[in-house]
């Protein structure tokens, strides 16, 4: 072997040890909450202003144990923190059916991913809407007028979706024969959503007939 083959291999050898060791550099070792995570340097500092970012700088003003691996101890949830983690790693949230939005809010908070914090809570505020568009429900009304002959009928035939509030004589305009035929005002109701019904000024209106009709 010459010697500028033996200078060479050598050259080499010290060149991959020095990207060995610049790998392993990139790498950080984290404990949270007894529950030990391994991410990269880039990843933690995805949020430059964060605490973790922070915590593995060079430079940091941060002070925080290490266990007996090197790891950096955290003490917080791990169960939350790996949504926390994983939005460093690719920029999505994504949470687990058993995990609360609060939650996650609470870490990203205490870590101060800023713009994470601002995703939480715009999650929670659809939420929050959704949830109360799906609860709060609404009587939309409708007084209906028919005939006495007509009433068993009219009654017998309402759809399931109908609820019947109540039923107002108002006597007779009209003569058939012999005997006068009573006039009845029956006054249904049903519930809906608040987004499905906007009908606001009609409910309303058969709302103030109802009342009306209530006094005759």
């Amino acid at each position: 072997m010459s010697v500028i083959e033996g200078v060479d291999k050598g050259k080499g050898s010290r060149m991959q040890l020095n990207k060995s060791l610049s790998n392993t550099a990139q790498w950080v070792k984290l404990n949270v909450g007894g529950t030990c995570f391994m991410t990269t340097k880039s990843t933690l500092c995805r949020d430059p202003n964060s605490f973790l970012c922070r915590l593995c700088s060079e430079e940091s003003d941060l002070i925080s144990d290490m266990d007996e691996t090197g790891a950096y101890m955290i003490d917080r949830d791990p169960t939350y923190f790996s949504p926390i983690l994983n939005y460093l790693r690719h920029g999505k949230l994504v949470l687990n059916k058993n995990l609360a939005e609060e939650g996650v809010l609470e870490e990203a908070e205490f870590y101060n991913i800023t713009e994470l914090i601002n995703i939480v809570k715009e999650r929670i505020l659809q939420r929050d809407k959704k949830l109360c568009s799906e609860q709060v429900k609404k009587h939309t009304y409708r007084v209906l007028q028919c005939h006495e002959d007509e009433l068993t009928w009219m009654i017998s035939t309402m759809s399931d979706e109908w609820k019947f509030e109540q039923l107002v004589n108002i006597g007779s305009k009209y003569n058939y024969g012999n005997y006068d035929q009573a006039e009845f005002l029956c006054v249904v109701s049903r519930e809906e959503g608040v987004a499905d019904s906007p009908k606001t000024e009609s409910t309303d209106k058969a709302k103030e007939l109802q009342q009306r009709a209530s006094r005759m």
